[in-house]
Parts: structure tokens; sequence; C-alpha cells
């Protein structure tokens, strides 16, 4: 039974009711002669809070209010991949064809497509018994994802009959189960469910497989696990939002959420037409097959903003107890913070550090911690991993949401200005970030790469911060007076900086790099920095090894080296002992 209210005042998109009695917290409700979607944030003695999701330009008191007696939910099914959404998860493509390029208030445009019909193929048999989240139907949503039709994670029973494989709608009967009290269901290809409540999950897992992005910063020196979460703090210009793209365009994830959260409308067309030529290196398909995109620009209203974030991290739950690997990607968390901001000023609620709601630390957690590896409930493993872009005013990382997603973040990616002033990408910073998935991962690294992948970032990492501590006394007296085996240090850190950790996403061979060529591009330069150390000892001026050429030769050899011709490495290195040994022999007739 549909119970009607009226507003009773209007702040922005906080709309106001006096009746207290017709709704529930976070009940879903409909706003306005337009039906306008809103959410339940807040119920008093005298007034019922409502956030709306949808332009508020033009509502008045004395219209209606509509309560649903569910809470804020999205439809899961066939259709999501290569989709378009908004934040409230409606479709923008659909959307377009009925009100243009601008979101028409109140659509009521279906999530997902009601009238295309899935090639289908029932996978349960009468007499089955099922439980919640059991896989009772299989359809290729895409050519590269198989989407598998699940039961409701809080329904179990026995199945009484099913249709024959074939063509259908998503919301066409399928299968039909009796639950423990008798009553029949009927089953078709999708669900609904709750943005804001975590998908259950039989048990969640410690990370141990690392999230493979194919970028030689992440991937050696600050990891992150599939499950994982992660912080991509950095100011204006960084390129936080091109290090996320690349992540999303090459990282080993099954599936790709992008959430477009508060970002510039040019920002989020560059991700549509990249996408959209992309072609995904795994299958050979469009690189959207695999992709949902959630664009909820910065002139979008500000309540949807906050919505978007839960919207996507539920999609990707859903993907998760397929049994499939998800990628979040959440751009950025700052806006979202915003986001609760304004709509907590409206609330006139106390404000806290920077003028920030009060509970920002327990939404950004609850937020994070949805990412997880798990065994799914029906017993397959699956994960959501959350990367979180965070975009400090002026580039501040004591601010209060910087501070508070390191909280519940083990990995930290900080994007350095003045790298990226330099065109030196990814701009992660290697002497302020830093990955706490180590002691996870080196186990899988050992087993997959060998121990002397450690062992050579361990050498890496150090050598770069010793460049950092002599870089001081550079500045200082200049570099003329450090002794040779220093100016050593300052010119191996030089190629591992230029030769190994910046990367040219437009180069072929550079863009993506597999864990075994960073290994051997490692290898040889710690190779080059032996040898070159043992000559400096002999009494070799660091001049003359510099004229042999070979540290500006390293330097290329990420272009130089072709990613199917790793063999080519062995010749490096041999080239590096022949030019040695004729320097070598030369000192010896001297």
């Amino acid at each position: 039974m549909e119970i009607k209210d009226v507003i009773y005042g209007i702040n922005g998109p906080v709309v106001t009711v006096k009746n207290t009695e017709s709704f529930s917290m976070m009940e879903m409700v409909y706003v306005g002669n337009l039906g306008l979607i809103g959410e339940v944030i807040k119920i008093s003695d005298k007034y019922t809070t409502i956030q709306v999701y949808e332009e508020t330009t033009g509502l008045k008191p004395g219209e209606p209010v509509i309560g649903t007696k569910s809470p804020m939910n999205i439809t899961l099914g066939p259709g999501i991949l290569d989709n378009i959404f908004d934040g409230i998860a409606r479709p923008l493509k659909d959307i377009r064809k009925e009100s243009g390029s601008f979101i028409a208030r109140g659509s009521k445009v279906p999530s997902l497509d009601i009238e295309r019909k899935w090639k289908t193929k029932i996978i349960v048999k009468p007499g089955d018994k099922l439980k919640g989240g059991d896989i009772y139907a299989v359809v290729e949503e895409t050519r590269a994802i198989e989407h598998r039709c699940m039961l409701h994670p809080y329904l179990s029973g026995v199945v009484q009959s099913v249709n024959q494989d074939g063509e259908y709608k998503i919301d066409d009967t399928v299968v039909t189960l009796k639950d423990e009290t008798g009553k029949i269901h009927k089953l078709s290809l999708f669900q609904r469910w709750p943005i804001r409540t975590p998908r259950p999950s039989k048990k969640r897992h410690s990370p141990k497989i690392p999230l493979i992005t194919g970028q030689r910063v992440i991937d050696t020196l600050f990891p992150m696990a599939k499950g994982g979460s992660c912080a991509i703090p950095g100011g204006f210009g960084t390129g936080k939002t091109m290090t996320q793209h690349q992540i999303a365009k090459w990282c080993d994830a099954d599936i790709i959420v992008y959430v477009g959260c508060g970002e510039r409308g040019n920002e989020m067309c560059q991700v549509l037409n990249e996408f959209s030529e992309l072609i995904d290196p795994k299958t050979g398909d469009p690189m959207t097959d695999r992709t949902v995109l959630i664009a909820n620009t910065s002139n979008m209203p500000v309540a949807a903003r906050e919505a978007s974030i839960y919207t996507g991290i539920t999609l990707a739950e859903y993907y998760r107890d397929m049994g499939y690997h998800v990628a979040m990607m959440a751009d950025s968390s700052s806006r979202w913070a915003e986001a609760l901001r304004e709509i907590s000023g409206r609330l006139e609620e106390m404000p806290a550090e920077e003028g920030f709601p009060a509970d920002l630390p327990s939404r950004l957690s609850e937020f994070y911690e949805r990412a997880g590896f798990v065994t799914t409930l029906n017993d397959k493993e699956g994960s959501v991993s959350v990367i979180g872009a965070v975009s400090p005013q002026g580039g501040d990382f004591s601010e209060p949401v910087t501070q508070n997603t390191k909280r519940f973040t083990r990995c930290f990616w900080a994007l350095d200005k003045s790298l990226a002033y330099a065109r030196h990408y990814p701009a992660i910073n290697w002497l302020t970030s830093y990955s706490e998935y180590f002691v996870d991962l080196d186990k899988w690294y050992h087993e997959n790469i060998g121990h002397d992948f450690i062992r050579y970032r361990t050498k890496i990492n150090s050598i770069l911060h010793e460049e950092s501590s002599l870089m001081e006394i550079v500045k200082l007296i200049g570099a003329d007076v450090l002794p040779d085996d220093q100016k050593l240090i300052i010119e191996t850190a030089r190629v591992i900086r230029v030769g190994f950790l910046q990367q040219n996403a437009f180069h072929k061979e550079d863009t993506y790099v597999s864990l075994e060529k960073q290994k051997l591009m490692m290898k040889v330069i710690l190779k080059l920095h032996a040898r070159a150390k043992r000559l400096i000892s002999a009494g070799v001026p660091i001049s003359q090894i510099k004229e042999l050429g070979v540290f500006d030769r390293l330097a290329k050899i990420k272009y130089e080296i072709p990613n199917d011709k790793l063999y080519m490495f062995d010749e490096f290195l041999l080239d590096i002992d022949k030019c040695f040994a004729k320097f070598s022999s030369r000192l010896v007739k001297k």
C-alpha cells in the first residue's frame, strides 16, 4: 500500500516531511509530483528528513512524498557490463534517448534493458536443493564474461520446475523454488540489493595474490593485493586519474568498475573514449566488454555523488560473488567527502575538522572494508580490490580525508607534484609511498617469480633511499666533494628513476611490463652497479666508467628489449661483461 505524505520544507537536496510514522530509516522514497528518487536519512519526533538524489529546483511544499517500504537498492542482472550509469544506477545511454543530453528529472528508465532477450542456459533440475548464492542459470553477458544468475543470499529451498534453455528477458521466470515454509518463489535473471548493505560471503581470507598492474613502480616497490585497498593521493595535475586509467586498462582483474565521483565532464568523456577504443590484451575484445562505468560528474546533484560510491561497490560485490576478481576505481573520494560535508551542513550538524562531518572516518571505513578476498556462498574464490583517489586541497596530505583514508587502506601511492612537473610518470614518490602487503605477498613472489625478485627489490629500494640522503649533502656543498662510491650511488639511482620507475604509457613496449621483465631489468641494473663498484674500489674514477656509455644505454633498455624477447637480457648482460673486461684489460696494460 502506498503511503502519501507532503513536503514541509526544502533546503537544497534535503527535504523535510512532518509525518514521522510513515517512513523508516534508509527507506527509498519518491518525492514531489515528478517522483524524484530520495532516501530517508533522519527521523525525529516531529520531522522526517529525506536526501533527494535529483535536482530539487521547482519543488514546492505540499507536493506528495511516497514511501516504497524498501531501502535504496539497485537491479543486478545481465546488461550491467558495457554500460554507463549515473550515481543511482540509471543507464545514461537510455536516458539520452529519452531526454537528450541532460537527465530529465524524475526519469523512470529501468537500470537494465527489460526488453532484450538473453541466451540462457539453466544448470539446475527439479529436486535440486539450493542455498543462498547458488548458481541456477548462466548467460553470456559479453564475449569476455559469463553472467552467473545466483539465488538471493537470504533464500533457500528445493527446485520445483525449470524452463528449457533458450532466450529470456531479465524478468522472465526461468526456475521456480519452494522454500522451507512452502512458499513458491519465481526466479528470474535478476535480483535487487540495497546499496548500503555489504553482500555476504562464506569466508574472508588474508591477501595472498598480488594485483598485477604492469606498472613497475607499483608491482615492484609498492604492490597491492587482490582484495586489498589502496589510496592514491595527489594535488591537481599530478596524474591521479591517469594512474587509475592505466591500472584499469592493464591490471589482471576480471572486471573493472570505474566510478567517476564528482569528476569533470571532460575527464569522464576521456574515459569513455579511451575504453571504447582499447582492445583487451587478455581476450582481444573491446575493453568495455568487462567494464562498468558510473559517471557522476561535478555538475550532477551532490546527493547522487554520495550514493555513487555505494552503487559501484555493490556492483563489484555482485560480480565477486560469481567468482570473479573485480577492481574498483573510485575517483575521487575527496569529492565524495565534500558531498557529505555539504549535506551535513544543510542538516545543521556540528562540523568536525575543516567542516567535514564527524562521522567521516566511519563512512570511509565502511566503504573500504567492503574490499576483500573471499570464498563466496557458492564456494568460489572472488575479490574486490578498491583503489581510491584522494584530492587534497593544495596537495596537503595532512587534511582529514587523506589522513583518515590512510587509516583504512594498507597501500599508499603518494603522487608528487615535482615529479609530475618533471614529466616523470607515474608520479609516485618512492620515499613517501608505502605498501603493507609485502609480508602477505612475498610467498607468492618467491613461488612464482623467484626469491631473487625480493632481493633485487630490497636492494633497489636501498639505493633510492641512499640517494635521497646524499642529495641533501649535494644541495649544500655540491656533488664534486663526494667520493666516487657515493657518486656511483647517485648515478645508479638516476638509472633506476629514469630507466625503471619512469614509464611511458604511450609506448607499446613500456605501457605494460610483466613481472619477469621487471625482475630482469632490476638484475641488469644491479649487476652494472656491482661491476662498477668493484672497479671504483680498485681505484678507477667513476668519470672513466661513465665514459663507457653503459649507464645511458641501460636507461633506454625498457624500450630496446621487447616484452616477448626477454632472452635479449642475457645478451645485454654479456655485453656488460665484455665492456668491463676490455676496460679491465686496458687498466692491466697501463
